[in-house]
């Protein structure tokens, strides 16, 4: 008898200052559902530490994913950039990652074939040229926008290339 494929996965993780149900996560959220996919949303607010954070996503049970795709927002992406090398996930969606801070500046080891970055030109908390250091040494997909630092003036953009990365990861199985 034939195993049925676990339903597949998209995991959030929040900037700073927001929280798992935040403007962007609700609407990628209703991207992934709405292409089958099953979302989690933990809560990180109960700390503001970023390498807490990620052991704090590495502890969590979740239904396994098969595929299992990570986003991030702000210092969301740093968890989920740095979590990819122990979660090992089909696809990472990064947006506007709070990575290279001074103490937080370990280069993140590991990241899947599908991976993209998105950063707003006019981002005023995380400088675009972490995202650029991020992503031109892997060749990673790199969308530079007309935006500051939460996306939201341009969501049905970023939804879109959100959904362009769930049909890869999708179809690549």
């Amino acid at each position: 008898m034939a195993t049925k494929a676990a339903t597949p996965l998209v995991i959030f993780a929040h900037g700073m200052e927001s929280g798992p149900v935040g403007t962007k996560i609700n609407a990628l959220s209703d991207v992934a559902v709405e292409r089958g996919w099953s979302v989690e949303s933990p809560d990180y607010s109960h700390t503001r530490d970023f390498d807490e954070r990620v052991a704090y996503l590495l502890g969590l049970q979740f239904e396994p994913g098969d595929p299992l795709v990570l986003v991030g927002s702000s210092m969301g992406g740093y968890v989920m950039a740095h979590a990819a090398e122990a979660l090992r996930p089909d696809g990472l969606f990064l947006m506007a990652p709070a990575l290279y801070y001074t103490g937080f500046d370990r280069e993140p080891a590991w990241q899947p074939e599908h991976t993209v970055v998105v950063h707003g030109w006019q981002d005023d908390v995380v400088p675009v040229e972490r995202a650029r250091r991020y992503a031109e040494p892997r060749g990673t997909d790199l969308h530079l926008i007309e935006a500051g630092h939460t996306l939201n003036e341009r969501l049905p953009l970023v939804c879109s290339l959100f959904a362009d990365l769930l049909d890869r990861v999708s179809t690549a199985g």
